[in-house]
């Protein structure tokens, strides 16, 4: 099962919490090809916060994401997500959590080309088996800008429509943590803006938990604070971040590693 301590509290009230990593490590290949993608990270991020990961390729912070979004398994270490410990659980037990409290927003998407908007919105309830309440779809996609595109395709929208649809995708399960890798890598500027206002709104007037994996200290500048990784270890912190001291300190990444935050 995964753990939760006292589950039936834990379910029934939200962890103060979003999330929690201790010691988390993660180790690719063997031998002399083995590649140490996170070595040890500890932190613990509070409830309604939005969160910038960054780093340089290879610092691990896209395998942070997935280890603390349950989409891989740590080699070591604890992973908790709103109180809920994701190690040790069953792959479907562990499936029907991230359906339930977690969101997802990627890069490239990840829509259907053969479903709708409103169809493409809908699946993660579907699949979770959940009833369709087609008035908080409807809010949703009016939310992101789409309500008068409900019956397109994907085929049919800009790169920034089909990245709105994909974060009303992550939002309209009502997900306690919503987690974006490179959400605005493959957009223009005005896109990418309107991208990163959604997801500082989820924040703001919904009260979720947001985390970005980004390259692009403007978009970082959008979160709440960034935290930098560097050969797999935290590397500091910044809040209330500017682009201009974002691109500083990631010019002078693993000057001095920490061991957590």
């Amino acid at each position: 099962m995964l753990g939760t301590g006292r589950r039936g509290d834990r379910a029934a009230a939200p962890a103060a919490e979003a999330l929690r990593l201790v010691k988390v490590t993660k180790t690719y290949g063997t031998a002399e090809n083995a590649v140490r993608a996170l070595d040890g990270v500890t932190l613990g991020l509070s409830r309604g916060t939005f969160t910038a990961v960054m780093g340089p390729s290879g610092s691990g912070k896209s395998t942070l994401l997935q280890c603390a979004a349950g989409l891989d398994r740590p080699d070591g270490g604890v992973v908790s997500v709103d109180g809920t410990e994701l190690t040790g659980g069953g792959e479907a037990e562990l499936t029907r959590f991230r359906r339930g409290r977690v969101g997802f927003v990627f890069q490239e998407y990840n829509l259907l080309d053969t479903l709708t908007v409103a169809q493409n919105t809908v699946l993660p309830l579907k699949l979770a088996g959940r009833r369709v309440d087609r008035r908080r779809v409807r809010e949703v996609l009016d939310s992101v800008g789409l309500g008068d595109r409900l019956g397109h395709r994907p085929d049919q929208l800009s790169g920034g429509q089909r990245q709105r649809v994909a974060i009303a995708r992550a939002l309209v399960a009502e997900p306690r943590l919503v987690f974006a890798d490179e959400p605005t890598g493959a957009l223009d500027t005005r896109s990418a803006r309107q991208v990163l206002l959604l997801l500082r709104d989820a924040v703001r007037v919904h009260g979720r938990t947001v985390v970005m994996v980004t390259h692009d200290p403007v978009a970082a500048s959008y979160a709440d604070s960034v935290l930098f990784l560097a050969d797999g270890r935290l590397a500091g912190r910044m809040d209330g971040p500017r682009p201009d001291a974002v691109a500083e300190r990631l010019a002078h990444l693993g000057d001095d590693v920490p061991t957590g935050v």
